[in-house]
């Protein structure tokens, strides 16, 4: 089977590999769930590709998310739920619906018009959905403006989320003030916790902590999980800075002392560049 530049042709090759007997073994035993996480590194691995401003990989990231959304429509498919022409026809019956000022006879609308528009076909998009949900569940969840945040998510990712929501309605600090001084109050309560040695109260007002971090973030206009995984980006390269240098030093990062290596740390922050 040859390479095109056809999704038909995508999707032949992925019910090709996933047709019994003939197929991978790897890929006919595999489902939504271990499918998942691939689906999620994928992703991840896409805007590691912009991040860098490799453009050739990020071609070639974006086919290996589009694998996804074929595998998991294949599967799909052969459990007679949907096929990968009906993730299209959603999408693009959901872009239209949302955009009445691009495709529909409401051209004029300012751009406050516009978001009060997209607010209230989102808003029955959620009611729709809970009364699928309804009509398929025992017992479904009551609506919330909460709904359409995944539990999966990335957790700073969904914090933001969460608080975005939430701050729709007007549950939201008013100030960027009140947040900082939220983020101390936590921090003393973290304090508290350690002190008290209770292991389970530390990891509650550390995660109060982090969520008050990330609705920080949020009030400044930082994606806190971008922000994050820039600071986790510097500390490795500093880091490994560390430890291709410390033999200047005669002796190896097992064996240096923490003032050995933080010399090196303060010399990889003046010689490696750093984004601002």
């Amino acid at each position: 089977m040859k390479p095109s530049r056809d999704i038909g042709r995508l999707i032949e090759i992925m019910a090709a590999l996933r047709t019994p007997g003939t197929g991978c073994p790897w890929d006919l035993e595999q489902d939504f769930s271990t499918i998942a996480p691939y689906t999620v590194e994928e992703a991840y691995e896409v805007v590691d590709a912009i991040e860098r401003g490799d453009l050739d990989d990020l071609r070639d990231e974006l086919g290996d998310l589009l694998l996804q959304v074929v595998f998991h429509a294949r599967m799909a498919e052969e459990q007679g739920a949907f096929a990968f022409g009906d993730v299209v026809q959603a999408i693009t019956e959901k872009l239209v619906r949302r955009h009445p000022h691009v495709f529909d006879d409401a051209r004029e609308l300012s751009p406050d018009e516009v978001k009060a528009v997209w607010a209230n076909i989102k808003a029955e998009e959620r009611r729709l959905k809970a009364a699928r949900q309804e009509a398929s569940s025992a017992a479904p969840l009551p609506e919330s403006v909460l709904d359409g945040v995944p539990r999966n998510m990335p957790a700073l990712v969904r914090a933001e989320k969460l608080q975005s929501k939430a701050a729709r309605v007007g549950f939201d600090w008013s100030d960027t003030a009140d947040v900082v001084a939220k983020i101390r109050e936590e921090l003393d309560e973290v304090e508290e916790a350690v002190a008290s040695g209770r292991k389970s109260a530390v990891r509650e007002e550390i995660g109060d902590l982090i969520f008050a971090v990330a609705n920080l973030s949020r009030h400044l206009g930082v994606d806190p999980e971008t922000a994050t995984e820039a600071t986790n980006t510097k500390f490795a390269q500093r880091f490994r800075y560390i430890e291709q240098n410390i033999g200047r030093l005669g002796t190896t990062v097992e064996a240096a002392s923490l003032d050995e290596m933080e010399s090196l740390w303060q010399e990889a922050k003046s010689v490696l560049p750093s984004k601002k």
